[in-house]
């Protein structure tokens, strides 16, 4: 418990900068959606026929004219890489960081085993991210509200489920990589973060690239499948689990055998 709340206060500047950004660009995306909607027909249309464009970010499987195919992508995108990119910036930091700023030395020299400082470390970061996730989704809430539009709420549900579970597996991911560091790996967490959403676009050009999708945590975010097939698609999300639980398996191997300097 220590563990966790040191690392909550920690990242607590940057928990708050994080959500209040991604919450702001949300909260004013759904606020235009009524003075754009009455022109979305058109730009749907527009969009759906710009070739590889569109494929590369669904929209030619969507439609701009609803709030779900308005939402997946404009707000999508936000949540979607800007989460990313806070979850892997507490990832490849969680660990590496002791080592870089010479605070390992102290922190095990407490009576508390290595498995404790993981997993303190580890809760810290689910309850980032899940806060950051509660927040955007009351804004969104509140948001509707103010527009007084009606939305489907089991398909915003499930893309808000797969962004956190996408979210988490990137943090999953660096955590693990940061268990082999003795460095800041800032640069890298955000460049992996950065290579997950672009595998995901180039998935999206062409079906032999498909497979890139059991490797991304965005394959299995992607907006336009969550409406047109109201579900979360089974094969890409299994991939992640694997993703996820081997990445914290091996960042505690890691870390408990790890001589520490």
């Amino acid at each position: 418990m220590v563990i966790f709340k040191h690392e909550m206060k920690q990242g607590k500047t940057a928990l708050i900068v994080w959500t209040a950004a991604i919450s702001f660009m949300i909260g004013i995306c759904i606020m235009i959606y009524p003075e754009m909607s009455s022109q979305m027909g058109e730009v749907s249309d527009m969009f759906a026929g710009m070739g590889s464009f569109s494929q590369a970010f669904g929209m030619d499987k969507i439609n701009f004219g609803e709030f779900a195919g308005f939402f997946s992508v404009e707000c999508g995108n936000v949540l979607g890489l800007g989460g990313a990119f806070f979850a892997a910036m507490l990832g490849i930091s969680a660990l590496a960081k002791e080592e870089k700023e010479h605070t390992a030395e102290f922190l095990l020299a407490h009576p508390v085993s290595r498995a404790k400082i993981i997993s303190g470390k580890l809760f810290a970061i689910t309850a980032q991210i899940a806060i950051l996730n509660i927040v955007v989704i009351a804004v969104t809430v509140f948001s509707v509200i103010a527009i007084d539009i009606d939305v489907p709420v089991k398909t915003l549900a499930l893309l808000f489920i797969a962004y956190f579970l996408m979210q988490f597996e990137t943090a999953a991911v660096t955590f693990c990589i940061s268990a082999f560091l003795s460095h800041s790996g800032f640069g890298a967490g955000i460049a992996l973060a950065a290579v997950f959403y672009f595998l995901n676009i180039v998935a999206n050009l062409t079906e032999q690239a498909e497979i890139l999708k059991y490797i991304t945590p965005f394959g299995y975010t992607e907006g336009a499948d969550i409406i047109m097939n109201d579900a979360i698609n089974g094969k890409y999300f299994a991939s992640g689990i694997i993703f996820t639980i081997a990445g914290i398996i091996l960042a505690f191997w890691r870390y408990q055998r790890k001589d520490i300097l």
